[in-house]
């Protein structure tokens, strides 16, 4: 019975031989503080390859992702990656900022052009700062030498002049030192494959990641995927249609149709999933559980 073989379960044979990385956001409470590094300890027993904390619009959570990441780095044995953005920074200031990040012991920095603070506003370069995320892989790896991740969008950037420009775009980051693109995340493995079609036929070899967001409210997700140009399938908002009231339901679903696409993009030779995990750990453990992947003893995570 093989992968593909209709009649063969769909997770009883997968090897475990998956590599993730999980995201996750800073904290902005005590309560969430808790609810991230409990998070964070389920989790750290699958070995990710690295996990990543995000950088608010403008820079508006730099000393709490800065506190974030550093922590991560030195109290647990994870690979901690910072995001950093062009927004409301000069080139000496974005410099301080890696510097403050490289003196951390953190050596990943997902690089980002970044959203302006103001919803729905225009990204407008800092007059002494970096036109966009190429222009920052560039400067940040002059400073010091980072192992740089960057965004992809499988299905176009919103403020893309064309998908060719958007493909371009992902190019120069890439050719800039980048070492692997993250994408937005998406809802059918259609859209990532279409994606990758695209990638390889303009001469793209590095690893682009396939950012995966397990559904935990859908009327949050819709918005997000509004402002980020993901489309998201009627048949999921008829899933999710009479599930307010009924969480522990809701996450049995959000799990199931996260896993499925998951599987698919595995039946399809992908060996590496980025978890957008919105600091809770229930929904991307489970997938992963079923993707074939099982809790380590710390020790074996730390070597």
């Amino acid at each position: 019975m093989t992968l593909n073989d209709p009649a063969a379960p769909l997770y009883a044979d997968l090897a475990g031989d998956c590599q993730v990385s999980f995201e996750f956001f800073p904290p902005k409470s005590e309560k969430m503080e808790a609810q991230l590094w409990s998070a964070i300890e389920t989790l750290t027993p699958l070995a990710p390859k690295f996990v990543s904390v995000t950088y608010g619009a403008g820079g508006s959570t730099r000393e709490r992702t800065h506190n974030t990441v550093a922590r991560i780095a030195q109290e647990t044995p994870l690979a901690a990656a910072a995001h950093l953005t062009c927004v409301g920074a000069s080139k000496d200031e974005i410099g301080e900022i890696a510097d403050a990040y490289w003196d951390a012991g953190v050596r990943h920095i997902v690089a980002l052009r970044g959203d302006p603070p103001e919803v729905g506003g225009t990204f407008e370069p800092h007059p002494l700062g970096y036109k966009g995320a190429a222009e920052l892989v560039e400067g940040l790896i002059k400073r010091h030498p980072f192992e740089i991740s960057v965004s992809a969008y499988p299905e176009v950037h919103p403020e893309a002049a064309s998908a060719q420009s958007d493909l371009d775009n992902l190019k120069r980051k890439l050719d800039a030192g980048a070492i692997r693109a993250i994408t937005q995340f998406f809802f059918t493995p259609e859209a990532y494959f279409r994606f990758l079609d695209k990638v390889l036929a303009a001469g793209i070899t590095a690893d682009i990641v396939p950012g995966i967001m397990p559904v935990s409210n859908f009327a949050a997700t819709q918005r997000m995927a509004a402002m980020c140009n993901t489309q998201v399938p009627s048949w999921m908002a008829r899933l999710f249609e009479g599930l307010d009231d009924h969480p522990a339901s809701r996450q049995l679903v959000s799990a199931t149709i996260a896993a499925e696409l998951c599987q698919k993009l595995y039946a399809g030779g992908v060996r590496d999933f980025h978890f957008y995990t919105l600091n809770r750990s229930e929904l991307s453990f489970a997938i992963c559980h079923l993707l074939g992947l099982r809790a380590k003893a710390t020790a074996d995570v730390a070597a």
